[in-house]
């Protein structure tokens, strides 16, 4: 006799083919899904691409910002020292002109009394400064260059020499 029988009325085989189909369908299922998954995440990817080429153009302009930020900080440094430099230079040549300046009105001119005392204007006299011209003495003394000129006969408008003395016409009565 055969060792197996034609009569099985065993449900297990029915139970295995029942789960088969059912393992099938899951997979098929799982492969479709898996499908769709890949699909989405290739569609993420291009927006995951462009995320990373922002975030490096934005570590990039963030360099260049920091660096120019250097430049500027550099630039100003420099800036203000040359600015400090230039104004010890220019209190430098101020005290230099004042000293110059001190030392040509000191001078008295040929033909002057006094042993070397500066020129002191008396009541209704000027005394001529360096750049002094008759126009700048009429104006500063609120009269004209014709009233001066009647008042100093014989000066030479255009050859004022530093020093020298000259009378003011009397204030004009108000």
């Amino acid at each position: 006799m055969d060792t197996i029988s034609r009569e099985n009325n065993s449900l297990l085989p029915m139970g295995g083919v029942i789960i088969g189909a059912v393992a099938l369908i899951i997979g098929g299922y799982a492969a479709v899904s898996l499908s769709h998954v890949k699909a989405a995440l290739a569609q993420q990817q291009d927006k995951v691409n462009r995320i990373d080429d922002i975030a490096s153009q934005v570590s990039s302009a963030a360099a260049a910002s920091d660096k120019a930020a250097r430049d500027i900080t550099t630039l100003q440094n420099s800036t203000q020292a040359a600015v400090n430099q230039l104004g010890t230079e220019l209190a430098t040549i101020d005290e230099k002109l004042k000293h110059m300046e001190e030392a040509h009105v000191a001078k008295v001119p040929k033909g002057a009394k006094g042993g070397g005392a500066p020129a002191v204007a008396g009541p209704g006299e000027y005394i001529v400064k360096s750049g002094d011209t008759g126009s700048k003495i009429a104006k500063a003394n609120g009269t004209t260059v014709t009233a001066l000129s009647e008042v100093n006969p014989g000066i030479s408008w255009s050859h004022l020499k530093v020093g020298q003395t000259l009378k003011l016409p009397a204030p004009a009565a108000k």
